[in-house]
């Protein structure tokens, strides 16, 4: 498969921008529903920044399936096309993935520079797909044939988590929320013992 057009500039994995290619006008797979059309009246709410970036990996991905040989349409794009689009943005990625012939590998703060190969976070790929899945339905896709949430994909994310976790010795599990301790019922204080009358023997 050739690879798709050389990006413009790629983005760090730090804020999960993974837009890799300026998006081209036209074509149905790369417009959005949630686009805002320019000239209007200044009431109306300019798009989040969720939406924005939603916006532009929908776009980058439209143009990935363009540049595909054979060109791909989204009816015809399959959970295996999604992971060649992940492994083709690995390219663009700034992430250290240490192998396991390297002498850094498991170390979280490596003291020295070593060849091992860059590649997009896990992090990164896991907040793409999500916002990739939502816009696929977004755009008329229904949601039993989205390729985005396929098991493939699920399962490469989880392999590319744990991979990852082990190579650049972190962990990605989830920190659990301590609940706060119940809350004790005052307690009443005991009633002081009564005074024995005087006229009692």
């Amino acid at each position: 498969m050739d690879s798709a057009s050389t990006p413009e500039s790629p983005n760090s994995d730090n804020n999960h921008n993974m837009t890799t290619m300026s998006p081209t006008s036209g074509g149905s797979v790369g417009a959005s529903s949630s686009s805002v059309a320019l000239g209007s009246s200044s009431s109306s709410p300019s798009p989040s920044r969720y939406e924005s970036q939603k916006r532009r990996d929908w776009n980058t991905f439209g143009q990935y399936l363009k540049n595909h040989r054979p060109p791909l349409s989204l009816s015809r794009c399959s959970g295996a096309h999604v992971l060649e689009f992940l492994r083709y943005l690995d390219q663009f990625g700034k992430t250290k993935v240490h192998t396991q012939m390297c002498p850094f590998f498991g170390h979280p703060n490596p003291p020295a520079p070593c060849p091992c190969p860059l590649r997009q976070a896990w992090g990164s790929l896991d907040a793409l797909i999500g916002r990739l899945r939502a816009a696929y339905e977004e755009n008329g896709g229904k949601p039993e044939a989205n390729p985005f949430g396929a098991r493939a994909v699920r399962l490469y994310l989880r392999e590319v988590r744990e991979l990852q976790a082990k190579a650049r010795g972190i962990s990605y599990e989830k920190k659990k929320r301590k609940r706060p301790p119940p809350q004790q019922q005052p307690q009443m204080p005991a009633p002081p013992p009564t005074a024995p009358s005087a006229g009692s023997a």
